[in-house]
């Protein structure tokens, strides 16, 4: 009678093992995971994505498809990116997307790094040259000339000729190096990719497949994954079949947070609401709100500042133009100090990011709102400090001079005298007889020096 239960329990126990023995798959194993971002290229962009690539690596996905429409970006920001694409063990397609989309500067050599590279169609892609090497260098004739530089692998020439300084043939070799082996890795075009750094050539879609650029164009991401199907990536053929899930990464928290905080004209406002903040606790002792928000603000603008390519002139600049300002509140200087201020905080707004990435400049209507509501402030401040110098003098021992004064009784010298509803003492140089009216003088400690009120001498 106890040989069936045991029988039972020796078949829970050996399917129970079966079941741990197997490794558990994740749901979205086999799945294609979806990473988008129409912006340029921030810290708060790399960490979307190499989060977003990590997710993927950790579910086993088949595919990462990034979608993407940039204008450009960050040196360090884009090579992290192109890091987690070169250590992914799942194919990355990069697809510029949507219609009208563009992958320039930054978004080329991610192109480039991608183990698939396709656009949509009335796309674009190139201007790959350094732009945070001080401008764009002259030719022999005063020109600009964007092609510039020299590599070890091409002599300058007609086409390339040398750039002018030392400083920009490392820029721009080392971007020519850069995406060269990109390009050798992946087997795409290594010239154009050379042409794209040194003369800022640009291609359209069909240029782009046509030139050995991208590998597809693709009219959307249904029509990519269709392409894909049965290609062969590093080896191994990939199957993506239409019950394939298919996962969109949305942004986190922390990801909106540094994209918002590597925004410069975020940074210029934290730093200017931080600096404000702490003077009006400065002026409000207790008041804690003004001094708490202040310091968070100052502290959350030190981050931003230093994710950023930031010049320390202008950095220096701002700080210098809000210290002028606060001192011109504590310094009789007749606003001098105060106009100094605004110009230098001005300058140093203008010069404050040390590259021309678009996206990465401080919009002038912030720079001229702040700085308009600091002159206003200094205006303001400077017409009440002259209209209280004019107002009379309402407390202290100052406000007593001019005032009626009443004699308690007749005096020649010293007397008692009925003045602001007190008792003083009082000194005439005239005989005083009670009752009359007269004017205070001045004041010499607890007396006081009167006349008589028709004496104006």
């Amino acid at each position: 009678m106890k040989t069936k239960p045991n029988r039972l329990a020796a078949l829970a126990t050996l399917a129970c093992g079966v079941w741990l023995a197997v490794p558990a798959q994740s749901p979205n194993s086999g799945g294609i995971f979806v990473l988008s971002f129409q912006d340029a290229v921030s810290p708060g962009t790399s960490h979307y994505i190499t989060t977003g690539i990590d997710q993927a690596i950790a579910a086993d996905a088949s595919l990462i498809i990034l979608e993407m429409d940039t204008p450009g970006g960050l040196d360090t920001s884009m090579r992290d990116i192109i890091q987690a694409i070169l250590d992914s063990p799942v194919p990355v397609a990069s697809f510029v997307y949507p219609e009208g989309a563009r992958a320039a500067s930054a978004g080329t050599y991610i192109l480039y790094a991608s183990h698939v590279a396709a656009m949509a169609p009335a796309t674009a892609t190139g201007a790959c040259t350094p732009v945070s090497i001080g401008g764009t260098p002259e030719s022999a004739d005063g020109t600009a000339d964007d092609s510039v530089g020299d590599s070890p692998d091409s002599e300058p020439g007609p086409d390339f000729p040398e750039a002018g300084t030392t400083m920009e043939r490392k820029a721009i070799n080392d971007a020519v190096a850069y995406i060269r082996s990109l390009g050798e890795l992946r087997g795409r075009n290594v010239d154009w990719a050379e042409s794209c750094v040194r003369a800022s050539e640009s291609l359209s879609a069909q240029a782009a497949l046509e030139r050995g650029v991208i590998d597809l164009i693709a009219s959307d991401r249904n029509d990519l994954l269709r392409q894909l199907d049965g290609r062969l990536i590093g080896g191994t053929r990939l199957s993506l079949p239409e019950t394939a899930l298919i996962t969109i990464v949305e942004a986190d928290w922390r990801t909106k947070f540094l994209s918002a905080i590597s925004n410069p004209t975020v940074a210029v406002f934290l730093l200017s609401a931080g600096i404000f903040g702490l003077m009006l606790e400065g002026y409000n002792p207790g008041a804690i709100v003004p001094g708490v928000v202040g310091a968070i603000c100052l502290l959350v603008a030190a981050y931003s500042l230093a994710i950023l390519p930031v010049n320390y002139a202008g950095l220096a600049l701002m700080l210098l133009g809000l210290v002028l300002i606060v001192a011109e509140f504590f310094v009789p200087s007749f606003g001098a100090l105060g106009i100094g201020g605004v110009a230098a905080f001005v300058f140093g707004s203008l010069i404050l990011i040390d590259t021309d990435v678009p996206g990465f400049e401080v919009a002038s209507s912030v720079i001229a709102s702040i700085s308009f509501s600091m002159a206003l402030l200094l205006v303001g401040t400077i017409w009440l400090a002259l209209k209280a110098r004019n107002r009379r003098i309402v407390s202290g021992v100052e406000e007593m001079t001019g005032l009626p004064a009443e004699a308690l009784e007749d005096f020649d010298g010293e007397g008692q005298v009925w003045v602001h509803g007190e008792r003083w003492r009082a000194r005439a140089a005239m005989p005083v007889t009670k009752g009359q009216v007269l004017t205070v003088k001045k004041v010499d400690g607890l007396v006081l020096h009167v006349e008589s009120a028709g004496n104006n001498s």
